[in-house]
C-alpha cells in the first residue's frame, strides 16, 4: 500500500538545474529515510542521495556539492536539487523509500520504489 511518484524529469542543458520531486503515501513519512538512485542505461542503479528521518543527509561523491536532497514531511515530499548538470547526470531518478530511519547507498535499504523520471543533460 505504500506508494512513491517521482516528478521533475526533463530535458535541461549542461550547467542546468533541475528539481526532482517525490511524494509517498502509505506508510508514516516522516519515520522513513528517503532516498535517489539513478540509472543510465546499459549501466547498474546508482546511489544519489538519502535523507534520514532525522533529515540527516548523504550524497554520492559524484553529486557532493552540486546536489542538495531535503524532505518537507508536512507534504510527504522529499526533493532533490540538480545543479551544474552534466551529460553524465542523465538518467532514469527513482525515488525509494526506506523502512528505516536512516538509510545509505544500498538499494536492499529501500523497499519501495518509484517508476523513475527521465533526467537529460544535453552537451
Amino acid at each position: 500500500q505504500v506508494h512513491v511518484v517521482e516528478s521533475g524529469g526533463g530535458l535541461v542543458q549542461t550547467g542546468g538545474s533541475l528539481r526532482l520531486s517525490c511524494v509517498a503515501s502509505g506508510r508514516a513519512f516522516v519515520s522513513s529515510a528517503m532516498g535517489w538512485f539513478r540509472q543510465a542505461p546499459g549501466q547498474q542503479r546508482e546511489f544519489v542521495a538519502s535523507i534520514g528521518w532525522s533529515g540527516a543527509m548523504t550524497y554520492a561523491d559524484s553529486v557532493k556539492g552540486r546536489f542538495t536532497i531535503s524532505r518537507e514531511n508536512y507534504i510527504a515530499t522529499v526533493y532533490l536539487e540538480m545543479n551544474s548538470l552534466t551529460p553524465e547526470d542523465t538518467a532514469v531518478y527513482y525515488c525509494a523509500m526506506s523502512p528505516y530511519a536512516s538509510a545509505g547507498h544500498s538499494p536492499s535499504s529501500y523497499d519501495s520504489w518509484g517508476q523513475g523520471t527521465q533526467v537529460t543533460v544535453s552537451s
